[in-house]
């Protein structure tokens, strides 16, 4: 159902005099700076982890094994929440649920700084802050470049999805630093707060459709007359039901399977096994945390490089091949890893380059192949669950790993299987999108496209 709006009437839209637009820029541009900031601040508390893990077993003096439960259950919701938020965008609208998101971090993570039983942080960090992270996971880009943009939407997914880089980028030297002269409490206060300066923002400048401001996407064609716009009108479905409808829909189709079983093996060997593991690996080789997380902000500098220029490449090559490419060399850097920890300094160095390059490379292709496979109007949720097996693979990797390092006294064993897998990824992506017929119309209500 839609409605008609005047495009040259008064707009809500700050500090605009000229129409839906921002001093003459189209107001998506304004969408995606706010949304990268969004997904920047909670790319910055989902890394937290990571600084937090030796201050805890230190204070507390609980195991590797039972801190990573915590970060697994958090990976997990991250997740799984996703195709469900995406369902609530159609619902409520994105900076609603954008709003919703922070609040939840933001209590959460300041809430982290009173636990004192392995259970607080599971409950807080794991469930809390993992539901507050995953309404603003991967599938929130999708959704606004999808709604947002016709043209560059590769090179706006890649810059979107850099957010996770540039999130590690500012704040784990900082969080690490805190942490170390003023205590872990303090950066996590630090983070929380980072997310309550985002919040009005989002409060202020988001919106749901381009309709909302008299505009089409950018780069659509003004093919209707300039002063009717259509808007639309929010979904009257119930968006349990819209996400589970996705899934049942997924679950009949080799592609699903290919993306989500590829994507399961991306988190298992970036945020699972990297993201929580790299800091604490490198204190065992007696590199100071500082340091490691200094090497992880270099990371993501490459990897706000890498992502962006994945993305570029999206809209120009095949999508298939750009991830053939990339599991492959993420696949080599991780059976490098544990030679670089206990060879010389510039054999860190060196992965640091050569992984961080490649670290979400992955998001933008995919994010492309599946609106091939599914159609724009289904991308959000399709990919929220495609994101979901992401973060099963990251959890299960967090807590292998952890269980791997408090056993066997290293973590050996989890970098060279999860270097062996993403060489078997390598191979499944070439299968996505090759032999598939057309699909009838089913209940989500789009044909899908030919890839």
């Amino acid at each position: 159902m839609t409605q008609k709006i005047d495009a040259g009437a008064k707009l809500a839209v700050p500090g605009s005099k000229m129409g839906g637009r921002w001093h003459g820029m189209h107001y998506a541009w304004i969408i995606a700076a706010v949304t990268f900031l969004t997904l920047l601040t909670t790319a910055g508390i989902r890394s937290t982890p990571g600084i937090l893990i030796v201050p805890l077993e230190h204070e507390f003096g609980w195991s590797r094994a039972t801190i990573s439960v915590a970060v697994s259950v958090n990976l997990l919701l991250y997740g799984l929440m996703g195709p469900f938020a995406a369902a609530f965008f159609d619902k409520i609208g994105a900076r609603r649920t954008m709003a919703i998101a922070l609040c939840l971090l933001a209590a959460g993570v300041g809430a982290t700084t009173f636990m004192t039983k392995p259970w607080h942080m599971i409950l807080i960090w794991g469930v809390v802050v993992g539901c507050g992270a995953g309404m603003t996971a991967f599938s929130l880009s999708a959704t606004v470049v999808n709604r947002w943009f016709r043209k560059s939407q590769g090179t706006v997914m890649g810059v979107l999805t850099a957010s996770a880089a540039t999130g590690q980028l500012l704040f784990l030297p900082l969080l690490a630093s805190l942490s170390h002269h003023h205590g872990w409490r303090t950066a996590a206060l630090s983070i929380a707060c980072a997310a309550l300066v985002v919040l009005p923002l989002v409060l202020f400048f988001m919106r749901n459709y381009p309709s909302s401001v008299g505009l089409r996407p950018y780069g659509e064609s003004n093919s209707e007359p300039q002063n009717v716009v259509a808007a639309a009108a929010p979904s009257a479905t119930n968006p349990f039901r819209t996400a589970l409808m996705g899934l049942q829909r997924g679950l009949r189709s080799r592609d699903f399977w290919l993306l989500a079983g590829s994507f399961f093996i991306c988190g298992a060997s970036t945020n699972g096994l990297i993201g929580t593991h790299l800091i604490p690996a490198c204190v065992d080789h007696g590199i100071p945390e500082v340091r490691a997380a200094g090497l992880m902000a270099v990371m993501g500098i490459l990897d706000l490089i890498g992502t962006t220029f994945s993305g570029w490449l999206s809209d120009r090559y095949n999508s298939r091949y750009l991830l053939c490419w990339y599991y492959g060399l993420r696949g080599l850097s991780l059976l490098g890893l544990p030679f670089a920890l206990s060879g010389p300094e510039w054999g860190l160095s060196a992965f640091a380059i050569f992984y961080g390059l490649d670290w979400v490379a992955t998001v933008p292709p995919t994010v492309r192949l599946t609106a091939d496979a599914f159609g724009r109007e289904n991308v959000g949720v399709m990919f929220g669950w495609i994101f979901a097996s992401h973060q099963i693979g990251a959890a299960l990797a967090a807590t292998f790993a952890g269980t791997v390092r408090t056993y066997l006294g290293d973590y050996i064993i989890a970098f060279l299987l999860s270097g062996t897998i993403c060489l078997l990824a390598a191979g499944l992506v070439l299968r996505i999108n090759k032999s598939r017929q057309p699909e009838l119309v089913d209940e989500l209500g789009v044909v899908p496209q030919q890839g």
